[in-house]
């Protein structure tokens, strides 16, 4: 199999294109701005073109290319320009509050199925920015750096799903279970529960702790930064089996 990258940006037969793979991206990305990324397919890429799903193919292979893509192009909306300042925790708090930003611009990125080797042009951009902030990082190897990033990733993403059902108002469903947890911790067979629960209200959200909890404003500021260092802290240790 050829991914698109490998592959030239349109078919050599046929006539002169009358699109580009960029108005394919973009149109795309509307579409899963706007509906979700189950509203993107050939198809309807095509319909807001104004030409036939056929053509098209003269440029992708298909919805996977489409997807590789968009994900690619949304990537390339991290800015990577920003001078590193040599701490690698500043620097990947820094990369991860701008990965986040473009998630929240474009939630369908949340959706994308997680694949371990997904990597376009900017995406490789993007991990050799990442290894240059984990440069001064003594006693980590290559694979630990990547294993690194792939985890602060990981993190972001959650952090961004999140922030964006924070920001939705909550369901009937979502009042009974945050009452249901409060009226438990309550009754005393959960001490510890309990006890964290009155200190999260304190200190912070506390959303995000329990399996499926949508959390309150959890992927946002100041909570934000607090997690991804304290993930960072581990991540960044010197691994103690070398």
């Amino acid at each position: 199999m050829v991914l698109v990258w490998e592959r030239p940006a349109r078919g050599a037969r046929g006539p002169a294109p009358e699109r580009s793979r960029e108005q394919l991206t973009e149109a795309a990305i509307g579409l899963a701005d706007a509906g979700g990324l189950a509203a993107v397919s050939v198809r309807q890429v095509a319909r807001e073109l104004g030409t036939g799903p056929a053509s098209l193919y003269r440029y992708v292979a298909g919805r996977d290319d489409l997807v590789d893509l968009m994900v690619d192009a949304a990537t390339g909306e991290v800015d990577l320009d920003v001078a590193l300042t040599g701490d690698p925790m500043t620097d990947l708090v820094a990369l991860a509050a701008r990965t986040q930003r473009v998630q929240l611009r474009h939630p369908w990125l949340l959706e994308v199925a997680p694949e371990a080797l997904r990597a376009g042009p900017r995406a490789l951009d993007y991990l050799e920015f990442a290894l240059r902030a984990l440069e001064p990082v003594a006693g980590l190897t290559g694979p630990a750096k990547l294993e690194a990033v792939g985890v602060l990733n990981a993190l972001v993403a959650m952090l961004s799903g999140a922030e964006l059902r924070a920001r939705r108002s909550p369901t009937g469903r979502q009042a009974a279970q945050a009452a249901y947890l409060d009226t438990a911790a309550r009754r005393g067979a959960h001490p510890l529960l309990a006890r964290a629960l009155t200190t999260g209200a304190a200190n912070g959200p506390t959303g995000g702790a329990l399996p499926g909890a949508a959390g309150h404003a959890a992927g946002s500021g100041a909570h934000f930064e607090r997690v991804v260092r304290r993930v960072l802290a581990g991540l960044l240790a010197p691994d103690p089996q070398g």
